[in-house]
């Protein structure tokens, strides 16, 4: 039984203070994830650098997977919530942390919707395009690069063999939840002459819509409306039919993903013929 807090008393302000001030250090939020105020829509938020097994310097503005990932379970797990928003504004960061949480995002049986703000590099792209529908900010930008380590490594050909494992690994779960030909992929992956001292491709807004990655350029009201969209069709045909055609691909079925509406016909640039 909560008792009546006294006209006086301020032991119960200073209580809701300090949790909210634990979820913004902790969670980088000001509320864990519920439906509160009949909003049932969550947003989450992959900003700064992917932290993996090793702390980051405290100077260093981190995104932490052992954070993202209980969130991830308690929105699939509140019925109030009926929909993700996950904003993307990442330099990259670890492999492995960054694809738990794409396989998290992915893995949710509600409607998700992913939107690029400023930047979506490294491994921010498959966390982008886990989202059932991604949006991309005009000037926003992705940056598509080899796997690149970090501290010691032993310069033997089975180091190198793990390295094209883990980038396939990459590549093979773009290509599965996007619109972009391995082969196109591979080739913007590799490119020469347009990063200085670097290999890869910097695609700028529409461009990375032209390539296939992302599904449409937009803001936060185009991902918004989306969203409502993608829920008020799950509300009627129900949470199994809308895995499809929200644009979950279905292993026994080749070609394009299905999308609750048609997706926006681009013809791809020059660049990536």
């Amino acid at each position: 039984m909560n008792p009546t807090r006294e006209p006086g008393d301020t032991h119960g302000a200073e209580h809701a203070e300090t949790n909210t001030l634990e979820n913004i250090e902790r969670l980088g939020q000001t509320d864990t994830p519920s439906a509160r105020n009949g909003n049932d829509i969550h947003v989450l938020s992959v900003v700064g650098q992917v932290e993996g097994h090793i702390l980051l310097p405290p100077k260093n503005k981190t995104t932490k997977y052992e954070h993202v990932i209980p969130q991830l379970v308690a929105i699939e797990q509140d019925p109030e919530i009926k929909g993700l928003l996950l904003v993307l504004n990442t330099v990259g960061g670890d492999i492995e942390a960054g694809l738990a949480i794409a396989e998290m995002v992915r893995g949710l049986s509600k409607p998700t919707v992913s939107l690029v703000l400023g930047g979506g590099h490294s491994i921010g792209v498959p966390i982008a395009v886990a989202a059932r529908r991604s949006f991309i900010a005009a000037t926003a930008t992705m940056t598509i690069h080899p796997v690149r380590l970090t501290g010691m490594v032993i310069s033997v050909p089975q180091t190198y063999e793990y390295m094209e494992k883990m980038q396939d690994r990459i590549i093979r779960f773009i290509v599965d939840n996007s619109r972009v030909p391995e082969h196109v992929l591979r080739e913007m992956m590799f490119r020469t002459g347009e990063l200085v001292r670097d290999v890869g491709t910097v695609l700028v807004g529409a461009e990375a819509v032209q390539a296939g990655i992302i599904d449409e350029v937009g803001g936060l009201s185009q991902a918004i409306a989306t969203l409502r969209s993608m829920i008020a069709a799950r509300n009627h045909t129900g949470p199994q039919e809308t895995v499809y055609l929200a644009g979950v691909r279905d292993p026994a079925v080749s070609g394009p993903l299905s999308y609750p509406h048609p997706a926006p016909a681009a013809a791809p640039p020059p660049r990536f013929q």
